[in-house]
């Protein structure tokens, strides 16, 4: 047995002292990973081995052509192979099954090189536990679905030739100093009413994100999924890459034209529950309801109503551990944005749950070690595979050492979402005036971040978009869109309250809450009204499941403003570094003036927020002292402003102390405006 390592308990107190009582549980989560990662170094030969579980299960071809085919199905009492291939003869074609209920055949090749099965053509497996039941093959890697025929999915063997496989270019980007990401989906990326293709979104979407400045894409729902709607969070083929959008070839060539822009490319996988479709899912897979997932009402999440894995299963880890590696191995992502990490570390799943920060929260009997204990797993296994991979934890609970390295007692993701931030744009744009608005509660919640553990800051993300919320624009500037986004039209005051709160939300957000940041599709031009896919209830329609690209490409529409200003925000941020800078330190945030001010990375930041006061010679104090100059304001004409501020105007400070700073300046600030002033 490998000797067993623990972490340094002194290490997790230097981040947090809060944390001693709570010492035993965190060490007793180590003690289970530990025996985990011992037992697969022992009988796996470590993470190398076990996590390439597609080399064993599944389909495998050798270069003679013999496919060898591994279904793990403990519950079954008979398994054969039909498709295509056989004619669909049930009893052709007999698996066998070892002592670890894991059923086997060997098909020998059609002729030499040549496989028995054709690329791409259809199969299933039928089990046998009593009654004959159709599946897909679990590790299979490509299904398709015929809408007009069924639902359901279809297995099929892909196996392309040398010829017809995409052959990698590019090499992987270094891991970026900070991340600024691009959340897309690549079904929605066309202005089309259709489903967008892979293909198109590397022609067409890739270059608009690198010219936007962001260094990595996290790709939404590509995990297959029958639904949709779900956003492809309903995932029934965890190793096939979804075919409504195209082949497994055209998402190699997407992930590889990114890597040649130096963007670095984040799946956003789904291993906190799975779809309980029985026909083409991993529901019911050998017959019981036991086997991927818990029995009972332990193995079904009450609001998604979905199948919950059983991380404690050395087989579901497998496949699980696998999953991750195939998608690093065979596609070349980068990293991952894992789903639904709080209904992963709660036996709760945060049903009714609020979060008040109070640690036995986390570490009382409300805590699911089994699945904590399996992402610790994913997060060691990939990090020690792969030392530039990405995790970001989708967590609302504010689960302490959750981006702290497994090593050091935590449970190893790189960054965590800011997911609070906002839920409170959101309350105070439905909620509050603009002169409600409290200063001291905006900069707390940006700044309000685990010591030690780097966080990603948003202003709204696909969730805010979903039918029954809408944009941040929308909630800005609503039915005025429709009319005055023109500048042949007024520039009402709807809209230029709208324009310049819409940049001053993402400068602040993007410079004071995280170590990285995030934006989601479409919203960095304000893309108008919601989000809302192809379904019974809006007759199908894909007006709301797409993007208008034309809006922000239209020289006369507003939208380009706020596109412009985006792009300024992320080049200045590569310029300047202010996320892999240390948290600001905040000098001013008064109530009365609705302004803000701080300091990171060397600029000075200063948001005036009030709707009707300008100031003129309005003091802020600064450390360091000399000569500050504009190098970004909201203000410029190129971001739709009126250019009562520009670039390049001259500060000097003076040494006197100010709002606890050395020295302090004067600048004009309009109302609604934001200047950042670098030396």
């Amino acid at each position: 047995m490998a000797a067993t390592a623990s972490f340094d308990p002194q290490s997790v107190l230097k981040l947090d002292g809060y944390l001693e009582p709570f010492i035993p549980a965190i060490a007793h989560r180590h003690e289970r990973f530990q025996k985990w990662k011992d037992t697969i170094d022992q009988y796996e030969g470590g993470y190398e081995k076990f996590t390439r579980g597609f080399d064993k299960m599944g389909f495998n071809v050798k270069e003679s052509g013999e496919v060898v085919y591994r279904e793990w199905a403990p519950n079954a009492m008979e398994a054969h192979l039909i498709g295509d291939f056989n004619q669909w003869n049930r009893l052709s074609y007999p698996l066998k099954k070892n002592d670890f209920g894991v059923w086997e055949i060997t098909l020998p090749p059609k002729a030499p090189g040549v496989c028995l099965i054709p690329h791409d053509s259809k199969l299933s497996m039928i089990t046998s536990s009593g009654a004959r039941i159709e599946r897909i093959p679990a590790w299979i890697q490509r299904v398709t679905q015929d809408l007009a025929f069924s639902p359901a999915y279809e297995g099929r063997f892909w196996n392309p030739s040398t010829s017809e496989r995409y052959e990698f270019k590019n090499s992987r980007p270094p891991q970026p100093r900070a991340i600024r990401i691009y959340e897309a989906h690549v079904g929605i990326s066309t202005s089309e009413h259709r489903v967008g293709t892979y293909k198109e979104f590397t022609k067409d979407t890739l270059p608009r994100i690198h010219d936007l400045g962001y260094n990595t894409i996290q790709l939404m729902a590509v995990m297959e999924h029958p639904y949709y709607a779900s956003f492809g969070y309903q995932v029934t083929s965890f190793f096939a890459a979804s075919s409504r959008y195209g082949t497994p070839e055209e998402l190699r060539e997407l992930v590889d034209t990114a890597h040649g822009m130096g963007i670095t490319v984040l799946l956003d996988v789904v291993h906190s529950h799975a779809c309980k479709n029985v026909l083409d899912g991993l529901n019911a897979f050998d017959g019981s309801d036991h086997q991927y997932f818990h029995e009972g009402s332990k193995g079904r999440h009450e609001l998604w109503d979905s199948r919950l894995f059983n991380y404690g299963s050395y087989e579901v880890l497998r496949f699980l551990l696998s999953n991750l590696r195939f998608y690093m191995e065979e596609y070349k992502f980068d990293g991952f944005r894992f789903d639904g990490v709080t209904s992963m570390m709660y036996v709760h799943h945060g049903i009714g749950t609020g979060f008040s920060s109070g640690y036995p929260e986390y570490f009382g009997p409300g805590a699911d070690e089994e699945a904590i204990v399996y992402l610790m797993l994913a997060n060691d296994a990939m990090h020690t595979l792969y030392p530039s991979v990405i995790t970001i934890a989708e967590d609302v609970s504010g689960m302490p050492l959750l981006c702290i390295p497994v090593s050091q007692g935590g449970i190893g993701f790189d960054y965590r979402l800011s997911m609070a931030i906002p839920d409170m744009w959101i309350k105070l744009l439905k909620h509050k005036t603009d002169d409600e608005w409290d200063m001291g509660n905006i900069v707390h919640t940006l700044t309000d971040r685990r010591y030690g553990e780097k966080s990603v800051a948003y202003a709204e993300s696909h969730d805010q978009a979903l039918v029954g919320d809408k944009t941040l624009a929308f909630w800005l500037m609503d039915k005025e869109m429709y009319t005055h986004m023109s500048d042949l039209t007024p520039m009402t005051p709807i809209i230029a309250r709208g324009l310049s709160l819409h940049k001053m939300i993402r400068l602040l957000v993007h410079s004071l809450g995280g170590e990285g940041y995030l934006n989601f599709e479409g919203n960095e031009f304000g893309h108008p009204e919601w989000l809302d896919f192809p379904r019974e209830g809006n007759n199908n329609s894909f007006q709301h499941a797409r993007r208008q690209w034309n809006i922000v490409d239209d020289q006369l529409l507003r939208y380009r403003y706020l596109n412009n200003f985006d792009a300024a925000i992320n080049h200045l941020e590569e310029e300047h570094k202010w996320l892999s800078a240390p948290q600001a330190y905040v000098s001013l945030k008064h109530g009365g003036d609705k302004m803000i001010a701080y300091e990171r990375s060397g600029l000075l930041f200063v948001f005036n927020f009030h709707p009707t006061k300008s100031f003129t010679d309005y003091r802020v104090g600064v450390d360091e002292a000399g000569e500050y100059h504009i190098i970004l304001t909201s203000d410029e004409k190129k971001f739709g402003g009126f250019e009562n501020v520009s670039c390049g105007g001259k500060f000097t400070t003076t040494p006197t102390e100010w709002n606890g700073r050395k020295n302090w300046l004067q600048i004009y600030v309009p109302s609604r405006t934001c200047v950042v002033l670098g030396k």
